[in-house]
């Protein structure tokens, strides 16, 4: 799934990610840690892999998008 970086806090490694129809979603440092980034800024296109739905949906895994 595809997103596009809307926070992020390097000191936590942790932010939030707006989805294509606007919704933000948080992800935690080990979904970051997860994609090997070292940064992130907003604005940025990334790719993340999710596992739940609705309230229960997280962030696992947060990549740049590449082409």
């Amino acid at each position: 799934m595809q997103a596009t970086s809307y926070t992020y806090d390097p000191e936590t490694r942790s932010g939030s990610v707006l989805l294509d129809d606007g919704t933000p979603v948080e992800f935690d440092a080990a979904a970051f840690d997860a994609g090997g980034l070292r940064l992130l800024r907003p604005g940025q296109r990334v790719r993340i892999e999710t596992e739940g739905e609705g309230e229960a949906r997280r962030i696992t895994l947060v990549t740049l998008q590449t082409l």
